[in-house]
C-alpha cells in the first residue's frame, strides 16, 4: 500500500517563475494569474512578481515588464557578451527603413503619402514590407479621402522589441538627430 502524500501543486511564485522562464513570449497578467488554482488576485500577482524581480536582481537574467506582458531577458551587462555566442546576425536595416519606421512611430497614424512628403522621396514597397515582416507596423485604419489609403501605426511587437511599454517612452526627436531622421521632419505636435 502506497502511503505517499498526494503531489501538491507548486507554490504560485515557483509556478509563475517556471512559466516565465520556459515561454518564448511574454505572459500578461491574466495568463499569470490563471496559472494557479484558484486564480491569483491582482494584488497577489503583484507581490509574486515583485518577489521574483528582487530574487533575480543583480543576475544575468532579469524579470521585465514589456508592452506584451512579463518575461525574463538578458540583463544589459550580459547582453553584449551573450550576443557573441549566437550565430544569427542581427539584421541591419537601411536608412530608408529606419527613417520610415521613425516617421510612423512618431507621427502615427500616417499614410504612405504622408511618409513620402516628410522624407521627400517615394517609399518603396520593399521598405514597407520589411517593416511588416518584422511585425513592427500594421494598417490601423483608413483615411476618409478618395482611395481610402491605409493609415500605418506601430504594433505591440514594435514596443516589445524596443523595450517600451508606451509610445510616450520614445526618446525625444532631438536625441535622434541625424541618426535616422531627415532634417525636414517637422517637430512633434
Amino acid at each position: 500500500m502506497n502511503m505517499t502524500a498526494p503531489h501538491s501543486p507548486p507554490c504560485a511564485e515557483a509556478l509563475i517563475e517556471a512559466a516565465l522562464l520556459t515561454q518564448a513570449e511574454a505572459l500578461n497578467d491574466k495568463q499569470l494569474r490563471q496559472l494557479c488554482e484558484p486564480p491569483l488576485s491582482q494584488d497577489k500577482l503583484i507581490d509574486v512578481l515583485a518577489a521574483l524581480q528582487q530574487r533575480w536582481q543583480n543576475r544575468a537574467l532579469q524579470l521585465t515588464q514589456t508592452a506584451n506582458g512579463w518575461r525574463f531577458q538578458a540583463a544589459p551587462a550580459a547582453f553584449e557578451q551573450l550576443g557573441n555566442l549566437a550565430e544569427q546576425r542581427i539584421p541591419r536595416y537601411s536608412r530608408a527603413v529606419m527613417e520610415t519606421l521613425a516617421i510612423i512611430a512618431y507621427r502615427q497614424p500616417v499614410t504612405r503619402s504622408d511618409i513620402e512628403a516628410i522624407r521627400g522621396v517615394s517609399v518603396s514597397t520593399q521598405v514597407m514590407q520589411t517593416l511588416q515582416d518584422r511585425g513592427w507596423i500594421e494598417i490601423v485604419g483608413r483615411r476618409d479621402v478618395l482611395g481610402r489609403p491605409g493609415l500605418w501605426g506601430t504594433t505591440q511587437t514594435f514596443l516589445s522589441d524596443f523595450q517600451l511599454n508606451h509610445l510616450n517612452q520614445l526618446p525625444p526627436l532631438t536625441e535622434l538627430g541625424e541618426l535616422v531622421l531627415p532634417e525636414a521632419l517637422p517637430p512633434v505636435e
